[in-house]
């Protein structure tokens, strides 16, 4: 059975990094990266709880342990993660000053639990918990990683635009909170 949760404690922080060392680059390989997906962004315990206690994250749990999860990420860190500073520009440029708009700063889903429907439940429990506050859910995916689009479309995304930041090809794209 999969619940779906705001992270609470330092334990799911704590599940989340090892969830996402586990989808790093570094640490599968390219054919896996082709089909199942990666990871671009690495966090640190320090910066996923500032960001959790502005929004907290989303997680998908079984038996007490993280399977999935959902980074929410204010605007205020927009100059917290150097890698993540062109996408905020471009947001910046594209979209009118009136939109209020929260950044899902990275999802993952647990080798195991993958076709199961937990990105969509991941998704479903965002939009409940932040549609009062937001206009908008904004992310990037690299535009190599063909699963990530597909499935971000599929739960509702636009893309926005494309463009290009350290020598990478960028997806820019957003879901309407006030259209759903």
């Amino acid at each position: 059975m999969i619940s779906y949760k705001t992270a609470d404690t330092i334990t799911e922080l704590q599940q989340i990094l090892s969830l996402q060392q586990q989808n790093l680059p570094k640490n599968i390989s390219e054919e896996e990266q082709k089909e199942q997906g990666f990871l671009t962004v690495e966090h640190t315990l320090g910066v996923l709880k500032k960001m959790n206690a502005i929004q907290p994250h989303i997680i998908a749990v079984s038996n007490d342990k993280v399977v999935g999860y959902a980074l929410c990420m204010h605007k205020s860190f927009k100059k917290m993660i150097p890698v993540l500073v062109p996408m905020f520009t471009i947001i910046d440029s594209f979209l009118d000053t009136n939109v209020d708009y929260m950044v899902m700063g990275q999802i993952c889903i647990d080798k195991n639990y993958r076709k199961k429907g937990i990105f969509r439940g991941l998704y479903t429990k965002m939009a409940e918990e932040v549609s009062d506050k937001y206009d908008a859910i904004i992310t990037e995916v690299d535009a190599l990683n063909i699963r990530s689009s597909n499935a971000h479309k599929a739960v509702g995304f636009e893309e926005l635009t494309r463009y290009e930041s350290g020598g990478q090809q960028w997806e820019l794209i957003i879901m309407n909170l006030k259209n759903q």
